[in-house]
């Protein structure tokens, strides 16, 4: 059922059905998409973060493009209460795919957080996808991306920045991704 009102969530949105729109005719990137649209940095990053959640877009390289044939199986599944499962990607070793089907619900949020460092690593690895290179976020924005696959942002939070994966002022007013090799 959360899926499905996942699914309505994004779809019903006018911002959210405007960048849909925008993106059936072309590929952009976040800060296309805000100045096209006149949004903000935030509800852009918000909308887009949503979209790509329920697999509606999709990011390379911080192009976004509208995934017009999962958003056809999106809504027949929805339509039909078909409940697709969380599937790891390919190239992952057989290791971390065990552990991120072990952990992770059908809709990819984090049933599970494991304390054990080797099983926290490929957590930490497909949640830190969805924070983008060359961002600056406050903690909020940080908590609110954390917050639709697991309810522990803090320790979400504190364990991106102990792995390396995230960096942060001291007093916490702005975090952004790293690069690997700049950690």
């Amino acid at each position: 059922m959360d899926e499905m009102l996942d699914f309505v969530k994004a779809m019903s949105d006018p911002q959210r059905l405007r960048i849909i729109g925008l993106l059936s005719q072309e590929s952009a990137t976040r800060k296309e998409i805000a100045e096209r649209l006149q949004l903000s940095p935030k509800d852009s990053l918000t909308h887009l973060g949503f979209l790509e959640f329920v697999g509606a877009v999709s990011q390379t390289d911080g192009v976004y493009t509208l995934n017009n044939d999962k958003l056809a199986v999106l809504a027949k599944e929805k339509l039909a209460e078909v409940r697709p499962s969380y599937k790891p990607p390919e190239q992952l070793d057989e290791k971390s795919k065990k552990i991120l089907k072990a952990h992770l619900n059908a809709d990819g949020s984090i049933k599970q957080v494991p304390l054990q460092p080797a099983k926290l690593r490929p957590i930490l690895d497909y949640l830190i996808q969805f924070f983008e290179f060359d961002m600056n976020y406050t903690e909020k924005e940080i908590n609110t991306i954390i917050r639709r696959f697991n309810e522990d942002t803090a320790g979400l939070r504190r364990d991106l920045v102990d792995a390396g994966m995230l960096a942060r002022e001291s007093d916490g007013s702005r975090y952004w991704r790293v690069k690997a090799g700049d950690a």
